[in-house]
C-alpha cells in the first residue's frame, strides 16, 4: 500500500510502514514540507493512489463532503507518545491493510479500528 503521512504525525511513522513493506511519504518529504497545503496533499495522494494518514479533521470533512482524498486513515488516538503510537499502528496494520481492500475511510483509536464502508 502507498501512504502519505501528514504533518501532525512523526516522520518515523513512515519508517514503521516501510519496514513492513509499504510505500510511505511524509509531508516533510514534499517540496513545501509541512507547509504543503491540504489541497495539494489531497491532489498528490489521489493522483498517486496514496492513503492520506492524518490527525487533522479538515481531511475528514473534505472526505465526507467531497470524497477527497479518495482514501483516508484518521489517527484518532489523542495525544500519545511515539512508542505507544508505534505499537498501536503495528498491531493494527493487518486490519488496516485488509480494511483498505474495500473501504475508503478508517479511524484508528487507542482501542479500535473503525472501518467506514
Amino acid at each position: 500500500m502507498k501512504f502519505l503521512v501528514d504533518a501532525q504525525l512523526p516522520r518515523r511513522f513512515c519508517d514503521w510502514l516501510r519496514e513492513r513493506g509499504h510505500d510511505a511519504l511524509h509531508t516533510l518529504d514534499l517540496e513545501l514540507g509541512n507547509q504543503t497545503p491540504d489541497c495539494d496533499i489531497i491532489l498528490m495522494a489521489d493522483r498517486d493512489g496514496r492513503i492520506v494518514v492524518t490527525k487533522d479533521d479538515d481531511f475528514v470533512q473534505s472526505f465526507l463532503l467531497r470524497k477527497t482524498p479518495q482514501r483516508l486513515m484518521l489517527v484518532a488516538s489523542g495525544n500519545i507518545g511515539n512508542a505507544e503510537l508505534e505499537r498501536l499502528i503495528i498491531a493494527a496494520l493487518p486490519t488496516i491493510t485488509e480494511a483498505f481492500a474495500t473501504a475508503h475511510y478508517i479511524e484508528i483509536g487507542r482501542n479500535s479500528v473503525i472501518v467506514h464502508e
